[in-house]
């Protein structure tokens, strides 16, 4: 599927699961060497930068959740840049595309003359791929705001998987945007090298560069948090453990003695006392009972329980 976006001086032509003859015509429109071809025809696993005199193409994976939010998945795109045309290739539905796609079209039909150069769409670009991000970002930190809810109200155990969860959907997130920074740079610098928008592309560059360190900066903050707040889960849960081990060892310390007294009076044995006592039931009863209140006693003055 073939989108193109037509402005004053340039084209911007974004091709959805193409097919290998969509992708030759528009290499043929825009006269893109066979280099770039090859990376356009095929996905590609890592992150790429590539020139030629008159483009330069880079690859990028950006992280986004499945539909039921089972797990995170990367989106790759690839960008073909000249000084008048840019090109995007697809393997899959990209969200921010299709709505960065919806808001060109709603414009052109309000407006048939609209204000933007290649560099100014170029930016508009990657703001709305890094907002998708940060979007992303910020639907994973209400997890984490649930999960410190819940820990503090005394589900620690339920927390345990849940703040695993939220802790691998940063660190997919932060690998991401590690994977961006070296190549991002790399090919801001090329098509500033190449000249094709003028001395002002200095600053959107370094504009687009800030956009992907914020968001960068983002993940890493809340995956912090998210470390933070696992160990205060394990802290709780340990504490929590700890207060059932004391009141288990302290139940036993109590019961030990009178079970003891039980052992001593049922051996039958010659001689064992109150043995032929018709009230040595009520006898042993009573002693049991009395040591179980002075132990408990005990505890209770030791701050035990």
């Amino acid at each position: 599927m073939i989108f193109r976006y037509e402005y004053p001086g340039g084209v911007w032509v974004d091709l959805e699961q193409p097919s290998a003859e969509e992708i030759r015509q528009v290499v043929h429109e825009f006269s893109i060497n066979e280099r770039i071809e090859t990376e356009m025809l095929y996905p590609t696993p890592s992150p790429l930068v590539a020139s030629d005199e008159g483009s330069a193409l880079l690859v990028l994976h950006f992280p986004a959740r499945e539909a039921d939010r089972s797990r995170t998945k990367n989106q790759e795109i690839d960008f073909v840049v000249g000084g008048h045309f840019i090109v995007t290739i697809r393997y899959e539905v990209i969200v921010p595309l299709h709505h960065l796609k919806k808001l060109l079209e709603t414009q052109q039909l309000v407006a048939d003359h609209t204000s933007l150069a290649t560099d100014v769409l170029l930016e508009t670009l990657f703001a709305h791929l890094y907002t998708s991000v940060r979007n992303h970002t910020d639907q994973t930190a209400s997890d984490l705001a649930r999960v410190e809810r819940d820990m503090f109200d005394g589900h620690e155990r339920t927390t345990v998987r849940l703040i695993s969860d939220v802790s691998r959907e940063f660190l997919h997130l932060e690998a991401a945007l590690a994977n961006h920074e070296e190549p991002l740079r790399r090919f801001l610098k090329m098509l500033a090298q190449r000249g094709f928008f003028g001395s002002s592309f200095t600053e959107r560059a370094e504009r687009i560069m800030a956009e992907h360190a914020q968001v960068a900066h983002l993940i890493v903050t809340y995956r912090a948090i998210a470390t933070e707040l696992r160990e205060t889960n394990l802290a709780l849960l340990e504490a929590r453990q700890n207060e059932i081990m004391k009141t288990l060892t302290v139940i036993t310390f109590i019961f030990l003695p009178l079970e003891l007294i039980t052992f001593v009076f049922g051996m039958h044995a010659l001689g064992a006392p109150l043995e032929e006592n018709p009230n040595a039931f009520w006898l042993i009863t009573g002693s049991m009972l009395v040591a179980g209140v002075l132990i408990t006693a005990l505890v209770t003055k030791k701050r035990w329980l």
